[in-house]
């Protein structure tokens, strides 16, 4: 690097003082070579008489050094410190990495001194936030948090067009706001980060995540992933439990060998105790350590703060509405009503027909009678609501009286209210052009799902080819009923079933396959082998001989989906069972309506996720509403209740997106760690009730802090590379900012040193002359 230029002010003396150099050297070398003395001493006289001929020589020519320099004010420097609590640890040190930082940064610092004659300083800390400081005596290393992204951002715009000579930020760099990390860095000022810590022998154990999967598994609907990582604890034995709301311990695993090259992954399947939101703590420690806390017990491990992880279950979604809507009273409905009785989250409706329309004969009534005399002494003997002679004998199975009273739902508002049919031997000349129209849109539109079981009155025999129902069939409609073969159907899952949780009823695959060996076999099928494009077969059922049937077909269709269950006879299974509880047949239909309305969108849904904008632990919660016809509604109240770990409740007001129609958006900034959990409550501009909807998350600051221990030396340098900057460590502070002159600074001053206006020029030559005069004087030397 180039520290400055060299000019010559006596340029005009230039040649002459050439000539006198080459003659006065000249000289000199005559002069020594006729002396009579040893060579060494020789030589030595004439380099030193040399050096200070040239030295004068050089004097003549007036050289000037020219420069840039920082001008003294003009230019902000930042230096930014971590004040979280992964300062408190030590990697095995005699100091911790906050007691090396606060020693480079007390008052008396050298280079801070150095640092305040050139540049304008600004002292900043951090943990969740940045906070101004005139000095860094506050610093108390209690933060919960490290948002180092953020609070790289926020002193970039806080100070955007002003001359910002560079940011020093001292940190491990483990910062707790990873996911808000820009794609580049590019566009910040240098930044020198002050690596602290090293990757000593750290003993520590962390759950890294704790991630929820849902199924409509009907023994364990619930899967928590939990990753658990480990620094100096390979082979040693390792307990991981999973403990509910209570503290009560839900299922515990023993790793008799921690891996020393990969996280530890273990998967709990667990069944909520009750629906709505709920939280389960996935705990993992050494063995024998497993009642260690913060406050009480000793631990091998350099810190038991990020043990734990929260990890919230939505089973809120129910209770969901089914309609069943059957051609006669038969034994599915029995099963599939008494499996749906145990489930707290379904609520089914029945709507059962238990005689078809038949004409009307005089001599078969009395005199003047419009009405079918199979209700005659039944209440509803009004001409206008009793059953005629031509309307089909309908059975409500319903607890509100005024339900389905006219039948099958005729408009969208009154059918939008469930969240799936089920069609169970039932012809399509049941339903009017409209009513099969608007079954297509309740599952296209309104996104819910639809069933049809298998019987002779269903699929092509119930004529529902070339209908709105049968295009959304996932079966072409080519077969209908056949005699069965003498052996009957043995039914077995296809490879895409087997994926499949919710058609499986056995939580492992022998006793699966052993379930499936004993099931008996079935006599009435629907024999419709083809299925449509998209569609996916999940259950088979074949036939001596090797023939092989689709049973079980499903695909999407618009926002929902549909599903052709082609046994007509599934009763069979498990006819024998006394227990619902205990019974397969079950377990079989509450995980399959459990899966047909799964996804089916409500007319309240809350999302929860992390924004950026409210801080590393803010939370926004984005709500949809949808009026009755589930089209998105705008212009309602929008309010949610939360109530915080410490029992607090806070009312918010959500303000409606600009991004969507029907959605709005609130944020919430806790200040506690621990569980959230919300209500939210919408209200349409009439003053109805659209809904209401809970939700939770979790506030882990501490255990996001302390994910990972080492240092982050990657995020560092790559922070540094990409703005210009570089890895300083703390015992170069010194020399870092003695180099600050020398690099590339927004506002500067020239300036000028005359080499021969000092007295060290002259001193020097009258040195060497004076010490070849005394050589000379000492050897006798003429």
């Amino acid at each position: 690097m180039i520290l400055a230029d060299i000019t010559l002010e006596g340029r005009a003396w230039l040649p002459l003082a050439i000539v006198l150099l080459v003659a006065a050297l000249g000289t000199l070398v005559w002069a020594y070579a006729q002396a009579r003395s040893a060579a060494w001493i020789r030589g030595l006289a004439a380099v030193l008489k040399t050096a200070g001929i040239v030295a004068l020589a050089i004097c003549l020519v007036e050289p000037h050094f020219r420069g840039t320099r920082p001008k003294p004010g003009e230019n902000l420097f930042l230096v930014a410190a971590d004040n979280s609590r992964s300062l408190r640890l030590s990697d095995g040190a005699r100091q911790s990495r906050g007691q090396t930082m606060q020693a480079r940064l007390g008052s008396e610092s050298p280079w801070l001194t150095r640092l305040a004659q050139d540049f304008d300083v600004r002292r900043y800390t951090f943990d969740r936030a940045l906070r101004p400081v005139k000095d860094f005596s506050s610093l108390a290393l209690d933060g919960q948090a490290s948002a180092l992204a953020g609070s790289l951002r926020e002193m970039a715009d806080r100070f955007r067009g002003q001359n910002v000579a560079g940011i020093l930020v001292l940190t491990d760099g483990n910062a707790t706001d990873l996911g808000d990390l820009p794609a580049s860095w590019q566009g910040l000022p240098p930044v020198y980060p002050v690596l602290l810590g090293s990757e000593g022998s750290l003993v520590d154990l962390s759950v890294a995540r704790a991630s929820v999967s849902q199924t409509n598994f009907d023994a364990a609907p619930v899967t928590i992933t939990a990753e658990i990582e480990g620094q100096g604890v390979a082979g040693r034995e390792v307990v991981v439990r999973v403990l509910d709301e209570s503290g009560k311990e839900v299922e515990r695993r023993t790793v008799a060998s921690f891996p020393a090259d990969r996280p530890l992954a273990q998967r709990f399947l667990i069944k909520p105790e009750k629906p709505g939101v709920s939280f389960y703590t996935v705990h993992a420690s050494l063995k024998g350590e497993e009642e260690v806390t913060e406050t009480r017990g000793r631990t091998a491990e350099a810190t038991i703060a990020n043990n734990t992880r929260l990890a919230t279950v939505d089973r809120g979604g129910g209770p969901y509405r089914v309609l069943y809507v059957g051609g006669r009273p038969n034994w599915e409905y029995k099963f599939l009503s008494r499996a749906l009785h145990e489930d707290d989250e379904v609520k089914l409706v029945g709507l059962v027909r238990i005689a078809r329309k038949e004409p009307k004969f005089a001599f078969l009534g009395r005199e003047g009678e419009r009405t079918n005399p199979l209700f005659r002494g039944f209440s509803n003997q009004n001409d206008e609501q009793a059953e005629q002679y031509d309307e089909p004998v309908l059975l409500r199975l319903t607890d509100d009286v005024e339900e389905l009273r006219g039948g099958f739902p005729k408009s969208a508002e009154d059918l939008y209210r469930y969240h799936a049919i089920v069609l169970d031997e039932i012809e399509a000349s049941f339903f009017t052009q409209d009513q099969l129209s608007l079954v297509q849109q309740f599952v296209s539109r309104r996104g819910g799902g639809l069933l049809m079981l298998g019987g002779k009155d269903s699929f092509e025999g119930g004529s529902f080819q070339r209908t709105p129902i049968g295009e959304m069939l996932p079966v072409y409609l080519d077969r209908g009923q056949a005699p069965p073969p003498p052996g009957g159907w043995r039914l077995s899952l296809t490879r895409e079933g087997w994926l499949q949780p919710w058609v499986r009823v056995r939580t492992t695959e022998p006793d699966e396959e052993q379930r499936l060996a004993a099931m008996p076999p079935f006599r009435a099928l629907n024999q419709l082998s083809s299925i449509k494009p998209g569609a996916s077969v999940l259950a088979q059922v074949e036939a001596d001989g090797g023939v092989v049937r689709p049973a079980l077909v499903v695909q999407s269709f618009g926002r929902g989906r549909t599903a052709a269950l082609l046994v007509g006879d599934l009763w069979r299974w498990d006819l024998s069972r006394k227990d619902p509880a205990q019974s397969d047949l079950g377990k079989s239909w509450r995980q399959t309506v459990r899966w047909l309305v799964s996804d089916v969108p409500q007319p309240v849904e809350v999302e929860t996720r992390r924004s950026a904008d409210a801080g590393p632990q803010g939370i926004e919660l984005l709500v949809r509403a949808r009026n009755k016809l589930f089209e998105p509604l705008d212009n309602a109240t929008v309010v949610l209740k939360v109530r915080t770990p410490d029992g607090r409740d806070i009312e918010l007001a959500a303000d409606s997106s600009s991004k969507s129609a029907g959605q709005y958006v609130a944020a919430f900034v806790p200040r506690s760690p621990g569980a959230y959990r919300a209500t939210v409550v919408v209200t349409a501009p009439d003053g109805s009730e659209v809904g209401r909807r809970d939700t939770g998350w979790a506030v882990e600051p501490d255990t996001e802090e302390f994910r990972t221990l080492a240092p982050n030396r990657a995020l560092l340098a790559r922070i540094a590379q990409e703005t210009g900057g570089e890895v300083i460590a703390p015992g170069e502070l010194e020399r870092f900012v003695a180099s600050l002159p020398n690099r590339k600074i927004p506002k500067t001053e020239a300036w000028t040193y005359p080499l021969w206006h000092q007295w060290s020029v002259f001193a020097f030559a009258v040195v060497c002359l004076v010490g070849e005069w005394g050589l000379r004087r000492w050897r006798g030397l003429p």
